[in-house]
């Protein structure tokens, strides 16, 4: 296990924008966290692309920092927080930063069924390609058609 220290030197010889980036992803995990506990997915997903509506005609892409880094970013931030978060927190909060900073992502969504048991995954994409499952676990998993706010109307 990598000492405090360490982690709080690999934190500043990242450059100022990087930081910046770390901070924006852990407060954006911590905020997706709470968010979905307290407002439910639907609710919180409206809020996050109101707010990132806003934010995107003011700004266009970013060429400072690619996608993929502002993805490991987040993931380093995720590893380092004092609770758990899961693919869905991960990934709202993915496409949120993302998205603000200019980027085209898309949140994807998928189901499986192993061993009986019904599973669920949720990834980011940018051009057809996951930012945030280095190891392609989406493809496990087949991938929602159209919109996953819906879905929850039809099932009541």
């Amino acid at each position: 296990m990598i000492g405090a220290a360490h982690k709080w030197k690999t934190f500043w010889s990242l450059d100022r924008a990087e930081r910046g980036l770390a901070c924006s992803a852990a407060a954006g995990l911590a905020i997706t966290w709470i968010g979905l506990r307290a407002l439910g997915f639907s609710r919180w997903l409206r809020m996050l692309e109101r707010r990132v509506s806003q934010l995107e005609s003011r700004s266009g892409t970013s060429a400072a920092v690619s996608a993929n880094r502002i993805a490991q970013l987040q993931e380093a931030a995720a590893l380092n927080l004092f609770f758990p978060t899961s693919c869905l927190e991960r990934s709202l909060a993915l496409w949120s930063l993302l998205r603000r900073r200019g980027f085209p992502a898309e949140l994807k969504f998928g189901a499986r069924k192993q061993s009986e048991k019904f599973e669920a995954h949720a990834w980011v994409e940018l051009n057809g390609v996951a930012l945030n499952n280095p190891a392609e676990e989406q493809r496990e998993f087949a991938p929602f058609d159209g919109a996953i706010a819906s879905m929850e109307t039809r099932a009541k």
